[in-house]
């Protein structure tokens, strides 16, 4: 399980070279709305033993792609506010109030809080951050860190990223924690909620700067973001998800190349 970042309404300095993740219990109605509208409908069910490896595979992607598709599309909407507003600065023109409350509100969202007037500045750091991620990526290192959806995490928590928290009671306790380490395994209340916690990780978190460099350059180099080709590229900036580094980069990347034939987006 990789050493990971979580905190509510908390900074939270993670272990093993990780850096922060931010969680936010906020007033934000977009970032509400997106977890309560699937809080009950995206559940990962585990099939049996003896069901087909493909059969379980395709059901465990299946259900978990619905919630990768809402956070692409929110961030997508996102994106195309962002875009709105670059067009008016870039022509010298003022921002409408409602624009403006929009920018303050993502600024704060996603941890580039605004502190004076929308600059072209703050504009490309923010569109470096709110940006779609594959889903080949993201179901990838679902099914890695979740076991395919069976590890105890999954199961009793819906945690299926390994998203660690540091305040009491806030997840469940690893069975073989290492003696002084104070770290819960957060819990979400539905898979969605723990998709989310992913894509704002990725998103916003320092340690995955890389991760945003790398997504940056694909309009110019005229890639699909969302793409299994993306997502192999992508992995590239995950070296800090574990402490495996280099080997958890190279797994990710071999599942997905070995499961190529579940992506609804193939090159």
């Amino acid at each position: 399980m990789l050493k990971r970042y979580m905190a509510i309404s908390a900074v939270v300095a993670a272990v093993g070279g990780s850096a922060f993740f931010f969680i936010n219990k906020s007033n934000d109605k977009d970032e509400q709305l997106v977890v309560e509208k699937t809080t009950t409908s995206v559940k990962v069910e585990v099939k049996p033993a003896h069901v087909d490896v493909n059969e379980k595979k395709r059901a465990f992607f299946d259900t978990l792609r619905s919630g990768v598709e809402l956070e692409n599309q929110r961030i997508t909407n996102e994106r195309e506010r962002l875009l709105s507003m670059k067009e008016v600065v870039k022509e010298g023109h003022s921002l409408s109030a409602e624009q403006q409350q929009t920018a303050k509100r993502l600024g704060k969202l996603y941890s580039a809080p605004l502190s004076d007037k929308v600059t072209q500045e703050w504009l490309d750091t923010m569109l470096s951050r709110v940006n779609v991620l594959p889903e080949a990526l993201v179901l990838t290192q679902a099914a890695n860190e979740s076991a395919w959806g069976t590890s105890r995490f999954a199961i009793e928590a819906n945690n299926y990223f390994g998203q660690w928290c540091y305040k009491e009671g806030c997840g469940l306790v690893p069975l073989k924690r290492t003696p002084g380490m104070t770290h819960e395994v957060a819990t979400f209340p539905s898979a969605q909620g723990s998709i989310h916690g992913y894509f704002m990780n990725v998103n916003r978190n320092r340690a995955y700067a890389e991760l945003r460099q790398i997504r940056d350059t694909f309009s110019e180099q005229q890639i699909d973001a969302t793409s299994p080709q993306a997502a192999t590229l992508l992995t590239s900036g995950l070296i800090r998800y574990s402490e495996r580094g280099e080997a958890y980069v190279k797994d990710l990347q071999a599942m997905i190349r070995h499961n190529q034939a579940f992506w609804t987006h193939n090159n």
